[in-house]
């Protein structure tokens, strides 16, 4: 990363905590039954560690898979098409599933893998994502559990990068230009 940035911190991590555990309750109220929790990689595996164990102590024991889906393939912006890249292994057929992501943004990805899950015979689909921006929306997407909701700005921290730097912060904070 370059020193002409600084990362300014927007969500601490205490309030990332406090707002998982009670995202776990919203979930378990939902009464899901034999719960598939996927993680789409990379950025959301921070927050997905952390939810799944908010969920186990909201009484639930889901199945964990990851999934990675790819839409910038070579290039730097998205080119619209989703494809996966690595797939998840259990069987979907009749049973609830919980899409655990970073950040909704475009919610090209989330949605395609709602409709690639719900194809599959997925008795129910939830999206749960720390962070969305609702300004940049490409596709119509909202997710079931909502972490925090930001401005556009970008983001590194708790799983989300900057060229593969800065998932490990343990907060998340946007990039501020120091010119």
């Amino acid at each position: 990363m370059s020193d002409s940035f600084e990362i300014r911190p927007v969500f601490a991590a205490e309030a990332i905590a406090e707002r998982i555990e009670v995202l776990a309750l919203e979930i378990a109220a939902k009464a899901p039954r034999d719960l598939v929790v996927v993680a789409i990689l990379r950025g959301s595996f921070i927050f997905a560690a952390d939810l799944v164990r908010a969920l186990h102590r909201a009484g639930l024991a889901p199945c964990i898979e990851f999934m990675q889906l790819a839409s910038y393939h070579e290039g730097q912006v998205s080119t619209g098409v989703v494809s996966v890249t690595k797939d998840i292994e259990s069987p979907v057929e009749g049973r609830d599933v919980l899409l655990i992501d970073d950040i909704l943004e475009s919610g090209r990805t989330l949605a395609y893998a709602k409709d690639l899950l719900s194809a599959r015979g997925a008795r129910r689909v939830l999206a749960a994502v720390l962070v969305e921006k609702p300004g940049k929306r490409a596709v119509r997407f909202d997710a079931d559990f909502v972490g925090f909701s930001a401005s556009d700005r970008f983001l590194v921290g708790y799983g989300m990068d900057v060229a593969h730097k800065c998932r490990e912060l343990p907060f998340i904070g946007e990039l501020v230009d120091r010119a």
